[in-house]
């Protein structure tokens, strides 16, 4: 955890069913999620280009390390909450990055979900076989 004399920026992510707290501090661009690092976190690399986007398109990849706390859902879901939370975290701390971070979509919350389980379905639209006799 920091320091409480750390100037830190926060941002909330979301995307499908996950959750995502970040906290952007001034430091070296280490990126911290549930107490792990991100290459012990996210096994796939496109994860872990996702989570770094907004970074590296404002060019301050190396100026602040990430803490963040994520729960519910999957990776890919897990991913874009967190990118949703840096976003946000860094147009708090600069909003200078408020067009590109917003022409990247970065800032927009994406809202597809899954859709409601349906009575008399199997799914939320896979419908039992049908026999006329």
């Amino acid at each position: 955890m920091p320091k409480a004399d750390k100037k830190y920026y926060y941002g909330t992510g979301r995307r499908k069913n996950s959750i995502a707290r970040v906290r952007l501090i001034e430091g070296t661009g280490k990126i911290t999620i549930n107490g792990r690092d991100i290459d012990e976190f996210f096994g796939l690399e496109t994860l872990k280009v996702i989570v770094r986007q907004p970074l590296s398109v404002t060019n301050t990849t190396a100026k602040y390390d990430v803490i963040s706390t994520v729960k519910g859902g999957g990776c890919t879901g897990q991913a874009g909450a967190i990118r949703h939370g840096i976003a946000r975290a860094l147009n708090e701390a600069n909003s200078e990055f408020r067009p590109t971070l917003k022409s990247n979509g970065f800032l927009t919350r994406d809202p597809r979900m899954k859709e409601r389980k349906k009575y008399g379905l199997k799914k939320a639209r896979k419908a039992p076989q049908f026999s006329k006799r």
